[in-house]
């Protein structure tokens, strides 16, 4: 078995990422309660109150009482940071190590769990607030398309990681660049790849047919169980589609449809358009995460094989050889 010449002295980390819709939160729960986890979200969307069904959100029965961390911590009009999760992730693991349980990350964030897992040292280049004001401005007025080009041709990497959509991250990269005439992705390609922790990186996937179909199914599910009605709260709460927050997908497409410029069905089309292509970026940011341990999950009725092979690899990579017969035997 893999990863038992790691140094046994550095904590162990459990980590499970892939595409959203792939089935990551059934099996979080499933691997939390046999290897006494607590969990911490490595969703950048489920730290907002309020945004529930757009964010795939757990619910507390779904959680079977698993300790879950990082969600509802932020009010939608709050900024959020892969600085700030960078923090309170190291936070936590210390304390749920110190507790005697097994910290584990599931989400589908991939900046923000890699920035975990690598401790990124994310560079302190300051701000520039005119340049930022200048790109608000050119992307009002020229659309968010046009702002994501114009951080394809400086930084195409982190272009290619990005949904057009996602403004401040945009704006932040191009900022990056203004300032140090380096690009974001030069520079996280710069950071070592050494991790704090003794890793064990899980990753998701299934047949691409089949994920699209269960992103599609998803978001009808999601609107049978008050997707409209939640934005809409958000709205005449005075959250305005401007935040960061409502720029997250389903928030941004029915706000859309709500004030007026998209019909209801466009505005899901939309989406289901969007989540696709956001479920494909995922997998490519991943996809380069060499230290992950690929899981195939097309087979849903090979639940019980699949959690055969997972236990193995994690076995693999946290216990010893006597630990690992001890818990066979159980």
């Amino acid at each position: 078995m893999t990863g038992r010449n790691e140094p046994i002295d550095k904590p162990k980390l459990l980590v499970l990422v892939g595409p959203t819709a792939v089935g990551k939160t059934k099996l979080s729960i499933e691997l939390a309660k046999e290897w006494n986890c607590e969990i911490i979200s490595g969703d950048s969307m489920q730290v907002y109150r309020e945004m529930d069904i757009g964010t795939a959100k757990i619910a507390k029965e779904e959680m079977q009482g698993v300790p879950h961390h990082l969600i509802d911590i932020h009010n939608p009009d709050e900024p959020y940071s892969v600085a700030e999760f960078q923090e309170e992730c190291h936070r936590l693991i210390q304390d749920i190590h110190a507790r005697g349980k097994l910290p584990f990350i599931v989400g589908g964030t991939g900046l923000y769990v890699e920035s975990v897992c690598y401790d990124y040292q994310f560079a302190q280049v300051g701000e520039d607030k005119a340049f930022r004001d200048e790109q608000a401005a050119f992307a009002e007025g020229n659309g968010a398309e046009a702002l994501h080009g114009r951080l394809k041709a400086v930084d195409p990497a982190s272009a290619e990681k990005l949904h057009p959509n996602d403004q401040r991250r945009i704006i932040r990269a191009l900022e990056i660049f203004h300032l140090t005439g380096i690009p974001l992705s030069a520079q996280l390609e710069g950071q070592t790849r050494e991790s704090p922790y003794r890793l064990c990186l899980l990753g998701l996937t299934m047949d691409r047919q089949m994920l699209y179909k269960r992103i599609e199914a998803r978001i009808d599910e999601m609107l049978k169980q008050g997707l409209v009605e939640e934005v809409s709260l958000l709205l005449n709460k005075g959250y305005g589609t401007d935040l960061v927050s409502m720029q997250g997908l389903g928030y941004k497409q029915i706000a859309s449809y709500l004030q007026g410029r998209e019909s209801l069905e466009d505005a899901v089309a939309i989406l289901k358009r969007d989540t696709r292509r956001f479920a494909k970026r995922q997998l490519s940011w991943f996809r380069h995460m060499k230290e992950i341990s690929w899981v195939d999950v097309t087979e849903p009725v090979n639940f019980s094989a699949k959690m055969a092979e997972i236990r193995d690899i994690i076995a693999g990579k946290f216990l010893s050889n006597l630990e690992y017969t001890s818990k066979q035997s159980k």
